[in-house]
């Protein structure tokens, strides 16, 4: 059977004022990136966040990001690729320790935000990056961008990669994702994001914004928590993969 996993960008929050969706988003996904504090979070959150993830028996992943809270760790930063690994390793220990002392388990690394769509150019951050996962624990799955600088880096040291695609995006010709700052990076039309991931699940292909048909391969989709219609919309997502004969799973080392 075809699987995927479904993923989504948790604890985005402050204080005991966790994301409102996300419990509710927690039971029709698979993997959970949790922020680590540097774009977003704080220890109460990542607290809190662990153990919704923990109970509802998703997988746990950490979501470091640059150290840019008022940006969102959107705004790109000037970092060096030793920065970089500063960052990474760091924020993936502080979230550990949450995971470890509710007695979880953590199961991989997601970039957040600039950091990622920087390291997925740039082969010197992504190798960076890659390496303090790696230095962490090399059985850590790094999710990362189809056919990215991160993927090939990753695979440079036999790190296990989880292909990432995304259901409310739109791609450039190269396979990148179309930068926020332009007016059609997103897709806010459910039936419009709902055939561009069965054909991205079901024919590992996408259709670029200039037409173009592009290749991929893909393992995990990214639904974001923070829209409007965030938790219908996974809902919906689930309910069609599977009413495909597509699996829903996570992946594991």
């Amino acid at each position: 059977m075809q699987t995927i996993d479904l993923n989504c960008d948790m604890g985005e929050a402050f204080g005991n004022y966790p994301m409102p969706n996300d419990e509710t988003l927690m039971n029709y996904i698979t993997s959970a990136n949790i922020a680590c504090g540097y774009h977003a979070g704080d220890p109460a959150v990542m607290q809190q966040t662990v153990a919704m993830a923990i109970k509802k028996n998703v997988a746990i992943g950490a979501h470091p990001g640059l150290p840019d809270l008022q940006g969102f760790g959107r705004r790109e930063m000037k970092i060096s690729a030793n920065e970089a690994y500063q960052i990474t390793l760091y924020q993936i220990g502080a979230l550990h320790a949450f995971v470890k002392a509710a007695g979880g388990k953590l199961n991989h690394v997601k970039a957040h935000g600039a950091l990622y769509n920087m390291a997925a150019k740039d082969a010197a951050l992504a190798k960076a990056i890659v390496q303090a996962v790696h230095d962490f624990d090399p059985s850590l799955i790094l999710y990362a961008l189809a056919g990215s600088q991160m993927v090939e880096a990753a695979h440079k040291i036999s790190i296990k990669t989880a292909s990432e695609v995304f259901a409310d995006r739109t791609y450039q010709d190269d396979g990148s994702l179309t930068p926020r700052t332009q007016s059609n990076a997103m897709i806010t039309n459910e039936a419009d994001s709902i055939k561009q991931v069965l054909l991205m699940v079901k024919q590992q292909q996408v259709i670029s914004t200039s037409g173009k048909t592009i290749s991929l391969n893909a393992d995990t989709l990214c639904l974001h928590g923070d829209g409007e219609h965030a938790v219908d919309f996974a809902r919906t997502i689930n309910e069609r993969l599977k009413k495909e004969g597509i699996g829903i799973k996570t992946p594991s080392a």
